[in-house]
């Protein structure tokens, strides 16, 4: 049986139209890579990747990185926002990159 809630307490527990779909991204960078260019292909990658596309990273590294992609609002990323991800760190010369499936970055376990 359906539980029927309030828009409040569906805001509170992040469902239904609040849910919020993300994903899990790593990535490293060439062994022996400048500090400077890690700086300035992370400031790339801010600029052309998430900042264009409403993205949100949470996350870091050094020469390894890895975080936590959602949008910067409550709402769904999709198979289009993982693939934008991984085909512009692999464009990039990046190792290993690696983008978990789309899940509910509320309710999961890591």
């Amino acid at each position: 049986m359906a539980h029927q809630r309030s828009r409040r307490l569906r805001k509170k527990m992040r469902i239904d139209e609040f849910q919020e779909i993300g994903f899990l991204v790593n990535w490293a960078f060439p062994e022996g890579t400048p500090v400077e260019k890690i700086d300035e292909t992370i400031d790339r990658f801010i600029d052309e990747v998430f900042e264009t596309h409403g993205l949100s990273f949470e996350g870091g590294g050094y020469l390894q990185w890895d975080g936590l992609v959602c949008l910067q609002k409550i709402g769904k990323c999709t198979e289009e926002h993982r693939g934008i991800v991984s085909n512009w760190l692999e464009d990039k010369g990046m190792l290993n990159v690696k983008v978990s499936e789309l899940m509910d970055i509320n309710y999961y376990d890591e």
